[in-house]
């Protein structure tokens, strides 16, 4: 019969290797050997001739193996692993072959008050599985409890799920790399560019329809070319592993649209592959690679998409529930450090090995170069409490592969002293959300802010300049994927997430946004200027301060998400860049971006890879940084401490850089002087006295519309520069350096006090957490 599942039993292996011809997988009379097989490695393995299934489940009392049709509706084997070792179940099928769709059912007490939720009823997704296959259509069979009982989840459920979950498939990973090769751009060199997979190039017009919204799509020619001319570095994609469309946001409409609701931390989501089958990710991470481009995922270990003690059973709950999550002392619920009903249990060694395991295999397998880690201190916490020097960072600190990739932490979550920005090792990279809220608050025109502002720009040795941490530990920002994009920033004053359907009452509340006058858009040509000299100002903050860049993708075209600075659940014109309505002066943006991008790639004073010291190290006495004031004079406590202080200006010397090539040379660089007034009125500015002759010349000019200097005039010591409203300026030096022929009353001496900035205490806001917003 069609729909007959078949009970198969252990079949013995032969005594001696044998040819056999593959029996096909097909309903109604299969015959499928089954042998004990091997317990690692964990997942469905091809090896060539057969495919291995292992399983870890400490208390499952029997897992089966279940095989469906190639439409994956129809159950068409049901297998008993036969053997357990180590916590591992396993069997051998030596007739199996790639493409193959599976699932498990796992048996044992459904007892939630000891942590155990059980339920054979229940097809499940196998932790390991490369690829999955179709999506989860909602119903109340996907949950181990009766929905709607007055016992919520100390009732059981008997309907079986299967026919609306999705399937696991069996891979054959062989891939032609060629000579694909990391890009292997150092940390200080790198500029990040966050973007969305489907949002990048769902409006794209030079997009082929079928692949818009895809990887395939990310790697057209046109989206190539654009990527390069920009000049970034590297991508980093929001989630692209498997993750659950939650059953409230699809009954109103809506979707996962972040992507934070893991649910397969080895398969790439299906809705990002065109094709459907993994070489369209390896292709999309070589032509990248063939670019110049690295690739950074967001990975979220610290939950998964099976939500809290009233969520779904999908795979880790129904396999060994009180192994894989983090339980309180009643383990009926969970522990949230997360805010999104679960927490991954890091202290159990096989979840630890998950998530090392994971990584690894896209590191490996995926080529990827790098990890955003999400509400990272999660997975720092040991029994809870956070640590640096936790397990979990041990492992990764010790694994050859992964120690050589690029590891960046959001330095927050929601349990326990939570906020841990500059708390993580050596070695990892940490978004910096001071660095954002400072720079937001002092171009909105906060005042107080210079000395903050100023550690800041310098790469905030003061939260990461310790146990040989170097600048590009602070992934500098001033938008991501939760919050409001540049242009809406700008141009609104309150968050307007109506379209969520929560009231408005979700989203982050504080932030540090202006919108010049009138909330959303308007036609007012001197708001509407305002707006645009605000964003260049923000962009050339951002590409300019010591510390890794990272822009939000679309900022540099003016992307808005009409003020939503929530759209996590917006599949839609709300989230994805709109590629054909960009106005003019938003063209002009996005060339003031790649001129910016290329300055910085260019002249290495504005990535150098140590702190600023302070110090004259240059033979004709110039500081590495100094800071300057509208007088014309380096900035002492008493303008550090100005409460109304809105002007701020330095001077990086390149010759003082403590720069090398490669092969060991002296590199030496141009050295720059920046302006920046954030007052609604003028500032005339005196340029300082240096203890070298310089000559500076404008580049950036804020004011403009391209964000170019008009003129090229050329400025000396003592001369007064207009810097105007809301501007930033930038000059080089076009004079060589030399040792000044005098030292007249108010120059800068080599011997001052070395202070870069004054000691500042960062301010910690609240965790900016997307799954709680």
């Amino acid at each position: 019969m069609a729909n007959e599942v078949r009970n198969i039993e252990l079949e013995q292996p032969p005594a001696a290797p044998q040819v056999r011809k593959p029996a096909p997988v097909a309903p109604g009379g299969m015959r499928m050997s089954v042998w004990p097989g091997r317990p690692y490695p964990l997942g469905a393995t091809w090896d060539g001739e057969g495919v291995n299934f292992a399983l870890f489940s400490e208390h499952a009392t029997k897992v089966e193996l279940c095989i469906f049709d190639p439409t994956g509706m129809h159950e068409v084997a049901r297998i008993a692993l036969p053997e357990y070792t180590d916590q591992v179940w396993h069997g051998y099928l030596p007739d199996a072959r790639p493409n193959l769709l599976y699932g498990y059912r796992v048996h044992g007490p459904y007892d939630p008050p000891n942590g155990h939720r059980f339920n054979p009823n229940k097809l499940l997704l196998d932790p390991y599985a490369k690829a999955i296959h179709g999506q989860i259509r909602w119903s109340d069979a996907h949950f181990g409890y009766r929905v709607g009982s007055p016992r919520q989840d100390l009732s059981f459920d008997r309907r079986d799920n299967a026919r609306g979950m999705p399937k696991c498939r069996v891979v054959d990973t062989a891939f032609t790399w060629g000579g694909d090769r990391p890009p292997g751009v150092p940390w200080e060199e790198t500029i990040i560019l966050e973007l969305h997979v489907r949002g990048a190039t769902m409006r794209h017009p030079s997009v082929d329809h079928q692949r818009r919204g895809t990887f395939a799509g990310l790697i057209s020619p046109p989206f190539i070319d654009y990527l390069v001319q920009l000049g970034v570095t590297a991508v980093e994609f929001l989630p692209v592993q498997a993750f659950v469309n939650d059953r409230h946001l699809v009954q109103n409409g809506l979707t996962n649209y972040w992507g934070y609701n893991t649910i397969g931390f080895f398969a790439p989501d299906p809705r990002f592959l065109s094709s459907g089958l993994i070489p369209e990710f390896k292709t999309t991470v070589k032509r990248l690679h063939d670019a110049g481009i690295e690739v950074f995922l967001d990975v979220v270990f610290n939950h998964t998409g099976e939500g809290n003690h009233l969520g779904p059973t999908l795979c880790f709950r129904g396999i060994d529930n009180a192994s894989y999550y983090r339980l309180e002392k009643d383990r009926r619920f969970y522990t949230d450090f997360t805010g999104t009903g679960n927490t991954l249990n890091i202290d159990h060694p096989r979840v630890m090995q998950l998530v090392m395991d994971s990584l690894r295999y896209w590191a490996t397998e995926m080529h990827v170069d790098g990890f955003r880690f999400d509400l990272a201190p999660t997975l720092g916490r040991e029994k809870g409490v956070y640590s640096q020097d936790s397990a979990f960072f041990d492992a990764v600190r010790q694994d050859p592969v992964l120690a050589q990739l690029k590891l960046i932490a959001e330095p927050w979550d929601v349990g326990p002293y939570g906020y841990q920005l500059g708390n993580f090792p050596p070695g990892w990279a940490e978004w910096n959300a001071s660095y954002r809220d400072t720079v937001r608050r002092f171009w909105k025109g906060d005042t107080g802010l210079i000395a903050e502002l100023a550690s800041r720009i310098a790469g905030s040795s003061d939260i990461f300049g310790y146990r040989g941490r170097r600048p590009w530990a602070s992934i500098n920002f001033i938008t991501a994927h939760d919050g409001f994009t540049l242009h809406d920033l700008v141009s609104y004053n309150e968050k307007h997430n109506e379209a969520n359907g929560e009231g408005n009452r979700d989203g982050h509340d504080a932030n540090f946004s202006w919108n010049c006058g009138v909330e959303g858009e308007t036609d007012d040509p001197e708001i509407v200027k305002l707006r645009d000299r605000q964003k260049r100002n923000f962009l050339a903050t951002l590409l300019l301060s010591l510390g890794v860049p990272m822009i939000l993708a679309g900022d540099e075209i003016g992307r808005t998400q009409k003020g939503n600075n929530n759209a996590y659940c917006q599949d839609n014109e709300i989230s994805w860049i709109d590629w054909e309505g960009i106005r003019p002066d938003d063209e002009k943006l996005r060339d003031f971006v790649r001129y910016l991008v290329a300055l910085r790639r260019e002249h290495r004073v504005f990535s150098r890879p140590r702190f600023f010291r302070g110090e004259a190290v240059s033979a004709a006495g110039l500081k590495d940084i100094t800071w300057v004031v509208p007088e014309g004079r380096e900035a002492g406590p008493e303008d550090w401490h100005n409460p109304f202080a809105l002007c701020l200006g330095y001077v990086l010397g390149g010759a003082a850089g403590e720069f090398y090539t490669p092969g060991g040379q002296r590199d030496i660089d141009e050295s720059f002087l920046v302006l920046m007034n954030a007052w609604h009125e003028d500032i005339d500015f005196q340029i300082p006295k240096l203890p070298v002759e310089m000559e500076w010349e404008q580049l950036v000019d804020t004011t403009t519309a391209s964000g170019l200097a008009e003129t090229r005039r050329v400025l000396r010591a003592g001369d007064v520069f207009k810097l105007e409203a809301r501007s930033f300026a930038l000059f080089i030096n076009r004079a060589e350096e030399r040792a000044a022929r005098t030292d007249p009353t108010g120059a800068i001496h080599p011997e001052a006090p070395l202070t870069v900035v004054p000691p500042v205490a960062p301010e910690m806001p609240p965790p900016d957490d997307e799954e709680t917003a």
